[in-house]
């Protein structure tokens, strides 16, 4: 029995990168987020953004996969975008507050950042972002 390959996704190359990276708004010069740390595994997406006072603007974690989260035990909003297999923005959660939750069923990964990033680099549902490599 053959095994199939796993299918690709908009974080596939930005996975084994070594260097800075960010996601960049697909049709423009815009960045969402120029540092962007990736959460790929249980324990890291588990532990999230917890214990941190704020998320510096500029700075975002990508949880993949998943569907969804949680603030609880937070102590700040947060924009929650959640991003499909293929880059597109499938929802947008403007400003959650802690001990809230976030879904997004079609999405393959949410994005955290700073409330307010999202109405700052006017993403909205249908627009398309790509994991690229940033110079710090």
């Amino acid at each position: 029995m053959t095994s199939r390959p796993a299918a690709s996704h908009f974080l596939h190359d930005a996975a084994g990168w070594r260097h800075a990276w960010g996601l960049a708004v697909n049709g423009t010069d815009a960045w969402l987020a120029t540092h962007v740390v990736l959460a790929a595994d249980s324990r890291s997406r588990r532990l999230g953004l917890l214990g941190r006072d704020g998320l510096p603007l500029g700075h975002a974690l990508v949880l993949a996969p998943s569907q969804g989260i949680h603030t609880f035990g937070m102590r700040f909003s947060i924009d929650v975008v959640g991003v499909a297999r293929d880059g597109r923005v499938v929802t947008v959660a403007r400003a959650v507050k802690p001990w809230r939750v976030a879904l997004s069923w079609r999405a393959f990964a949410i994005v955290e950042l700073a409330a307010g990033r999202c109405a700052e680099a006017g993403l909205s549902v249908g627009v398309s972002v790509r994991a690229q490599p940033h110079e710090v």
